[in-house]
């Protein structure tokens, strides 16, 4: 769950996790890279980017389909961040018109898809831990091959795995994208993070 950040917002942030539509049971599957996700990545960055304008600042490919060579689920991951979480009237119902259903909405995270649940929107606050947090991760699974063939492997022995829904197969994942991440930031020398 994203953590609070500094900037004060305008009105109280909600206090609890709502799933739209409750859990769901999910198929899970981890297909080979497939290089046309880049593509895909592109259209929901132009369709968010028209629907919010200046709202969106910024709008970035996260998850491991963001990943050259990464075995992923097939699901397009977008970072979008927004200068206030709270203020959900500037990006929610543009974000609806364009298409994409309100599934999570959560102390600092909203989370839009779209219908056929290939492309998870994943909106923050532009000074959250959490998005930077988004952006280290990939950065780093895209240098680091013995981390990126690591973190597929973890991800290939989970998916086979009983889940009661997608969020239990994602915290599962917590400790090796933890350690993957303390990586990452000992390497002081190599500029990567939102590149």
């Amino acid at each position: 769950m994203p953590t609070a950040t500094n900037r004060p917002s305008r009105c109280p942030d909600v206090t609890s996790a709502e799933l739209v539509g409750g859990p769901e049971r999910r198929a899970l599957t981890i297909v080979p890279y497939d290089p046309t996700w880049s593509a895909q990545f592109q259209e929901h960055r132009d369709a968010i980017s028209t629907a919010l304008g200046q709202v969106a600042v910024r709008v970035e490919h996260i998850g491991s389909t963001s990943v050259p060579g990464l075995g992923a689920k097939p699901i397009i991951d977008v970072l979008l961040t927004v200068d206030d979480i709270t203020a959900e009237e500037e990006y929610l119902p543009p974000l609806l018109a364009a298409g994409y259903q309100l599934r999570v909405r959560e102390p600092g995270h909203r989370m839009v898809r779209t219908p056929s649940r290939d492309a998870h929107v994943h909106v923050l606050q532009d000074d959250a831990n959490e998005a930077h947090d988004y952006l280290v991760l990939r950065d780093w699974l895209r240098y680091d091959e013995a981390d990126r063939v690591l973190y597929e492997k973890v991800k290939r022995s989970l998916i086979d795995q009983e889940w009661a829904d997608m969020n239990a197969y994602a915290e599962a994942k917590t400790e090796v994208i933890q350690a993957i991440k303390v990586r990452a930031a000992a390497d002081q020398a190599r500029p990567l993070w939102g590149s």
